[in-house]
């Protein structure tokens, strides 16, 4: 891996961050519920500012004309490939770091998503927790992985 991997429990617990201003974040999940729902969590934290949302790839590009620091980017999004859209998204905005959101804790897709240029892999169902610190490790340049999902990439010895 190009960088290693380790767990960030909060790298700015109090919400500063190197860079003025707020962490600018867009979020591009396909389902309207849960994209609500994150929404909420991450208006409720001190210094990320929500900028964007997208509900496919075809919205997600045009928000990405204006890249943001961080992109919270759900794997199932409609029109989209998973890895081919994180690709995609490298290659358009270099410099914005990206927050995979998914639901599969495969530690095989959790390497590949980091080895593609993902800065923080993410299980949808403790995004409600663990968001914010992966948006906030992601825009101070740290990894984030979940911790069921770091466990078994520990124990595999991919974890540095």
């Amino acid at each position: 891996m190009s960088r290693s991997l380790r767990l960030v429990t909060d790298p700015h617990p109090d919400g500063a961050h190197p860079e003025k201003g707020p962490i600018r974040v867009v979020l591009a999940v396909g389902h309207e519920a849960v994209l609500r729902s994150m929404r909420q969590v991450l208006d409720g934290e001190d210094n990320i500012e929500v900028v964007g949302e997208a509900q496919d790839l075809e919205s997600l590009m045009r928000q990405m004309s204006a890249p943001p620091r961080v992109l919270a980017l759900d794997l199932s999004l409609s029109g989209g490939s998973g890895i081919e859209t994180l690709r995609q998204v490298r290659k358009e905005a270099p410099n914005t770091e990206i927050v995979v959101l998914t639901m599969n804790d495969d530690p095989d897709l959790a390497a590949e998503t980091l080895n593609t240029g993902a800065s923080a892999f993410v299980l949808k169902d403790m995004a409600d927790t663990e968001l914010p610190t992966a948006v906030r490790s992601a825009a101070a340049g740290q990894r984030y992985v979940s911790p069921r999902v770091a466990a078994r990439l520990a124990q595999r010895g991919d974890l540095a």
